[in-house]
């Protein structure tokens, strides 16, 4: 019997996951209940996902979803909310033009010296050892780099990381307060006085967009960035104090690939109905792809993987989060030689939320000075 593959589950960090082989071996397309109810349909296979992630009848505005769906767990449809998540076709290609060259690899690595500053500033000030680096680190990190980047003042680093702790809050309202919270973080960065990324992207968006989109879309760029980032940053460290001695690129690239920041991608419908790998699919099915484990396929020939998605919505982060990987990696090496795991690695547990939310260390204790 096929595993739920949306069940929070936590295991050790040696432990095998059982759900991505069995995904596997049902086929290339596996249909499953659905945490909304009903059926999804989810791709374990590098070929089709890639075909998925860039056929233009499968879409990812919430207003295709089947419509007896509990909707909670969904974002406002791309009419009530226009996004970078929300929109496909020409709105989205108009919005990505828009965001991309402020998050080109050219502007990010040029804020490389500004990043490694910013790691080793937040370590260095992390208090009495031992530190849990899930605690003290892992979300204050990315935060604070997009708060830097965006000309939203630091001050405000403690309410951004209490919004975005308050979206995982199973609250009635909560992930809404947070939300607006973040927004409203956001804006700060707008005034006539900043001069970050934030007043640069009011200056590209398309025309007619609302100053409430405009906030929406830097609440996207702040949640989405520290949410891929805090989830990998347990990961490439404990690998790294474990005695990893890759190179700082392929220590990010194997955890990413191992470990990417979203077990699945966000949730896909398809717009008529459709074959798919033998399968004929209704309009309005959900579909997801499994990225952690195409990535993990023993069988996957080398290559780019899908830590990042693929096609029209591929990761318009995907240069930051990898920099600011590797800006940890080379602070710790170079100004924390001494660090070491203060439990054994086989010790750590990881935590997977359940539906299509990622895994991360639940601690990670770490003695910075040996």
């Amino acid at each position: 019997m096929l595993p739920d593959p949306f069940a929070a589950t936590t295991r050790g960090i040696t432990e095998p996951d059982p759900v991505r082989p069995a995904l596997r071996a049902a086929g290339p397309l596996v249909e499953v209940a659905a945490p909304a109810g009903g059926s999804a349909w989810i791709v374990t296979e590098e070929e089709l996902a890639r075909e998925v992630l860039s056929d233009p009848r499968i879409a990812k505005d919430p207003a295709l979803a089947p419509e007896d769906w509990d909707r909670a767990g969904l974002e406002q449809t791309a009419a009530e909310q226009p996004s970078l998540t929300t929109l496909d076709g020409p709105g989205h290609a108009r919005l990505r033009r828009a965001h991309a060259p402020l998050l080109s690899a050219k502007r990010i690595q040029a804020q490389s010296g500004r990043i490694h500053e910013i790691a080793h500033e937040l370590l260095a000030g992390l208090g009495e050892e031992p530190v849990d680096l899930m605690d003290g680190f892992s979300t204050r990190f990315p935060l604070m780099v997009l708060l830097d980047l965006l000309g939203i003042p630091l001050d405000l680093l403690d309410a951004a990381v209490d919004a975005c702790r308050r979206m995982s809050s199973p609250e009635p309202g909560a992930q809404g307060e947070a939300i607006g919270a973040i927004a409203g973080l956001a804006a700060a960065g707008l005034t006539p006085d900043r001069h970050g990324l934030a007043a640069e992207l009011r200056d590209r968006v398309p025309p007619g967009t609302t100053e409430d989109d405009l906030r929406y879309h830097l609440f996207a760029l702040i949640f989405a960035g520290q949410l891929t980032t805090d989830a990998s940053i347990g990961f490439l460290i404990s690998r790294l104090l474990d005695g990893d001695k890759a190179s700082e690129d392929d220590l990010v690239r194997e955890t990413l690939r191992d470990h990417p920041p979203a077990p699945f991608t966000l949730w896909r419908f398809t717009t008529v109905e459709l074959d798919l790998a033998g399968t004929r699919l209704p309009a309005r099915a959900p579909v997801l792809v499994d990225i952690q484990g195409i990535n993990t396929d023993p069988d996957r020939r080398p290559g780019p993987d899908l830590a990042f998605g693929a096609g029209p919505h591929f990761c318009v982060g995907a240069q930051l989060a990898q920099l600011e990987l590797r800006a940890v990696a080379t602070v710790l090496r170079t100004d924390f030689p001494g660090a070491r795991l203060a439990v054994p690695y086989a010790g750590l547990r990881q935590a997977f939320l359940g539906g299509i939310q990622g895994t991360r260390l639940t601690s990670l204790p770490v003695l910075l000075h040996g």
